[in-house]
């Protein structure tokens, strides 16, 4: 999958007031936020440091960047971002290599929109080269589109991802429900005017005004979307 946005497409959620649904990537739909965390550590045991593990809250879900630059300068390693990048990019891709486990609920809620014929997009963080294995262990006809946090001026916690994915669909924010599982997803779907639904994946997510926290994908469905924005409109 090459393509981030398609043109504009005509929306086919059944005359729902829901428009379209986008779904975060690692610890949403996939549980590999562990797998990132792997990756880091092992990145930095090679050059000689040992990461607390109280960083994983503050590196979990953010933009490659974010989370690079961090540990970098919490290490003082003698590595460039640029170079990091790159070592962490290729320690996640071998692990998800050797298969991609789902989260619970996660197979049945794509099955359910595709059956729906609701538009659905992937957002996430991660790079192009990530998203594309993982897209094609989910299924490739689950997604409208897809959106790369290497492909976006700006990403999460910005609210340029979303803003991408609404435009792609030709849906108005307002009437998109997002699935995140950190507290930088939910702030770049909350800033771009969407309505989440928050599925803690590592660190907890507080609930507040036009957001629901649950506990797994197993408590959210197409009906459960649909009142998440038949509620606020």
């Amino acid at each position: 999958m090459t393509s981030t946005v398609p043109t504009a497409m005509t929306l086919t959620a059944e005359g729902s007031a829901l428009q379209a649904v986008f779904l975060d990537m690692d610890g949403t739909l996939v549980d590999t936020e562990g797998f990132w965390w792997d990756a880091e550590r092992e990145a930095f045991a090679a050059l000689g440091h040992v990461l607390d593990e109280s960083w994983r809250d503050i590196v979990v879900g953010g933009p490659m960047t974010r989370s690079a630059g961090f540990l970098i300068e919490a290490t003082g390693a003698d590595i460039t971002l640029a170079e990091l990048t790159v070592l962490l990019n290729d320690r996640f891709e071998a692990r998800i290599s050797r298969g991609v486990p789902l989260m619970p609920g996660a197979a049945r809620l794509l099955a359910e929109l595709a059956a729906h014929e609701v538009p659905t997009a992937l957002v996430s963080a991660s790079h192009r080269r990530i998203i594309d294995k993982i897209v094609h262990s989910l299924g490739p006809s689950h997604f409208a589109l897809t959106v790369a946090g290497d492909e976006v001026p700006r990403t999460k916690p910005h609210p340029d991802p979303y803003l991408v994915a609404a435009r792609g669909l030709g849906a108005d924010p307002a009437r998109c429900a997002v699935v995140e599982d950190t507290a930088t997803g939910v702030a770049a779907a909350e800033a771009a005017g969407c309505r989440v639904v928050a599925v803690p994946s590592v660190a907890p997510i507080a609930a507040a005004e036009g957001r629901v926290v649950v506990d797994s994908l197993e408590a959210v469905d197409l009906a459960f979307l649909r009142t998440l924005i038949t509620r606020v409109n």
